[in-house]
């Protein structure tokens, strides 16, 4: 039995799984916490991984693997393979300045023709730039910049020089210096941001492989987003995934181009492109909710369905940390339309599971607008394991939903992506999920998301007034 390993870095933690590479059946896992922060020493993704690697059997028997992890964050590395500084991470807010002068300096929709992403405070390119303002002296011992995933890569097969670290296109795409359609680095965009020329890693295929410890096939790995789309094998059904904030994203043939920055333009996986929208309030909205409620999840779902669909008119615009799409990092949450009548515990928490369905519909019609085909919704993360979110989301998005079973989508997209490296076919392998995923129908309720954007729109209105 060939064995393959995923690993997903992620900004909590590292995950491992070890599968067999035929069947796609769960052989062993293994896991370990990340410090909290929004930058860290590298090395502690290291020992993460390695403790990770020890619960799960560390490498024995495994013929390939491939690592999947946070994207954007900045790897500062000098000329002797040595980390500069921290990591900066994707949520490292203080580059938003930063962002906001690359944008003026190029303009969005220049940005977008050749990187597919208008630069904001999360992607690599500006905290480049950044580093070369605050930081000159980092700046200049910077040698080569990388990616977590990247770099972890280069730290499995043993550091083995600057010139052997690689990475992927979706990664590379997240960076804000790659145009993902042709294949290359803009060295241009890189050189405004830092001031100068540096290392990059290479780009390999998407089924291309370096050699690894002790004989072991290492993958191109993947951005975490890219590495769940395989982890799910949604196809071409678009994914929502309802973690503490919200992704929607679907495979495409055709990278998107948004000058006003609401969808990346990233790549996928397979070779093909990624639209992505990412949205801040997600599960959390359920979770104050529940408070507000004085009850559990379970009870808060109880509740959501008991009620009405609409919730007698009652709208949660779920703005309750600002919002990144659209773009009111200021904003604050609001409830709309009370009566006597319709201000209940039932209608609250149904209010509440729509809203926050609602606002990744958002994200679902920005998606729409570059051309995806939303024909169904793959609904993912840990707010999904919700029975009234599963039921109300055919309701709001208007479309089928199915829910697989939960999982560690993103190592098992890795791990999955290892399998396609050991086989070398034209495609990732087909793995028979242990249980097909559930499928939830339903008709759109009338009017309900033309009531969330004029609530959204006289809310934010109010506001600036």
């Amino acid at each position: 039995m060939a064995l393959v390993l995923g690993v997903d870095s992620s900004t909590q933690s590292c995950k491992v799984v070890v599968r067999d590479a035929d069947s796609g059946e769960l052989v062993r896992s293994g896991r370990a916490s990340h410090p909290d922060g929004t930058e860290i020493d590298p090395e502690r993704w290291w020992e993460a991984l390695q403790q990770a690697l020890e619960q799960a059997g560390g490498l024995d028997g495994v013929d390939a693997l491939a690592v999947g992890g946070q994207q954007h964050g900045m790897v500062c590395l000098d000329s002797s393979g040595a980390v500069v500084r921290p990591a900066l991470l994707w949520n490292d807010t203080r580059s938003a300045a930063a962002a906001a002068d690359l944008v003026v300096e190029l303009g969005a929709e220049r940005w977008a023709e050749l990187t597919g992403s208008v630069p904001v405070a999360s992607i690599t390119v500006t905290k480049l730039r950044w580093l070369a303002e605050h930081e000159p002296e980092n700046a200049a011992r910077t040698a080569a910049v990388c990616l977590p995933h990247d770099w972890l890569t280069w730290k499995l097969r043993g550091a083995p020089g600057l010139d052997a670290l690689v990475t992927d296109r979706s990664d590379a795409s997240g960076t804000g210096y790659y145009d993902a359609r042709t294949g290359s680095y803009r060295t241009g965009l890189l050189q405004r941001a830092l001031g100068r020329d540096v290392a990059l890693p290479r780009v390999l295929g998407p089924s291309e492989s370096v050699d690894g410890p002790d004989g072991v096939r290492v993958g191109p790995g993947a951005g975490d987003n890219a590495a769940a789309g395989l982890g799910v094998d949604a196809g071409d059904e678009v994914v929502v995934s309802l973690g503490t904030s919200g992704t929607v994203f679907a495979r495409s043939e055709v990278q998107a181009k948004d000058p006003t920055g609401i969808v990346a333009g990233f790549a996928d996986a397979t070779g093909a492109f990624l639209p992505l929208v990412c949205t801040l309030n997600a599960a959390r909205v359920l979770d104050a909710a529940a408070r507000l409620l004085g009850c559990d999840l379970d009870e808060l779902s109880r509740l959501a369905l008991a009620a009405s669909p609409g919730a007698d008119g009652l709208t949660v615009v779920p703005y309750l940390e600002g919002e990144r799409t659209p773009n009111l990092p200021d904003a604050t949450g609001a409830l709309h339309g009370m009566t006597l009548a319709n201000t209940t515990r039932e209608n609250l928490a149904r209010a509440a599971v729509e809203g926050m369905l609602l606002g990744q519909r958002v994200g679902v019609e920005a998606l729409a607008e570059q051309g995806v085909r939303v024909e169904a919704v793959r609904l993912v993360g840990g707010a999904a394991r919700s029975r009234a979110v599963r039921e109300i989301a055919p309701t709001v998005f208007g479309v089928p939903v199915t829910v697989p079973e939960p999982g560690e989508y993103v190592a098992d997209g890795a791990a999955r992506q290892a399998a396609w490296v050991l086989r070398r076919g034209d495609a990732p392998p087909s793995w028979k999920p242990a249980a097909p995923p559930a499928r939830f129908e339903g008709v759109e309720t009338d009017g309900l998301w033309e009531r969330y954007r004029e609530a959204a729109d006289l809310h934010l209105t109010r506001k600036r007034d």
